[in-house]
């Protein structure tokens, strides 16, 4: 009897043993779990804040793109405008130069034409005896 009572206060130890082990590896199991709960909170969160970012930087990135398409037609109109102020000034001021210069010539002919008349007219005078004076 002896040894049936040892015998059954070893299978109790062991028993209680296991029992004991079995509740730490439940607890160890439950904090696994409750840890992997709150890494895979925190992905999902990191993912939606990742991907507002993402939505935000593209609003951003498009609104921006725009402005600058914008800025560049602005800017491609104004150097196209100006081009054609400089180009239409400049054929003016060249009409208007050689309309000058047109005038400035018939007026130069017309006075050598009346030089060289003067000096024939001057010439024939010259060809007459001049009267002398009288002293």
């Amino acid at each position: 009897m002896k040894i049936t009572s040892l015998i059954a206060a070893f299978v109790a130890a062991v028993a209680l043993t296991a029992l004991g082990q079995e509740g730490v590896v439940q607890d160890v199991k439950h904090g696994a779990k409750k840890a992997g709960e709150t890494i895979k909170d925190g992905l999902e969160t990191a993912g939606e804040k990742t991907k507002e970012a993402a939505k935000t930087v593209g609003k951003k990135t498009k609104e921006t793109a725009e402005t600058v398409g914008e800025k560049t037609k602005e800017t491609g109109e104004t150097v196209v405008r100006k081009t054609k102020e400089t180009v239409d000034g400049s054929g003016e001021t060249a009409s208007g130069t050689s309309r000058k210069t047109h005038h400035k010539s018939s007026k130069s002919a017309s006075k050598a034409k009346a030089q060289t008349t003067e000096e024939q007219t001057t010439d024939r005078d010259s060809n007459t005896p001049a009267a002398t004076p009288a002293p």
